[in-house]
């Protein structure tokens, strides 16, 4: 319907209301479900993360380090 037809139609139906919606957006980026990174590029950030262990990017992309030395550094960083 064009918005002149639309204007004229409400003029003949005035128990007809307009209810103005946002637009629904539907998509990967919903739900923190996105396109996921490929085993190059987490490897490459992995190699990056070991030449600097005390940054921000070695806590997200983490490193070769076992088990019990991740836990004691946590340990270390909570008593900072």
């Amino acid at each position: 319907m064009t918005i002149s037809a639309r204007g004229q139609y409400l003029k003949d139906n005035p128990h007809i209301q307009q209810i103005i919606q946002p637009v629904a957006l539907a998509g990967d980026h919903l739900m923190g479900v996105g396109p996921k990174t490929d085993g190059g590029f987490n490897e490459n950030m992995s190699r990056i993360a070991d030449a600097h262990p005390n940054s921000p990017l070695a806590d997200r992309y983490g490193s070769g380090k076992t088990n019990a030395q991740i836990k004691a550094r946590n340990v270390i960083n909570k008593y900072k």
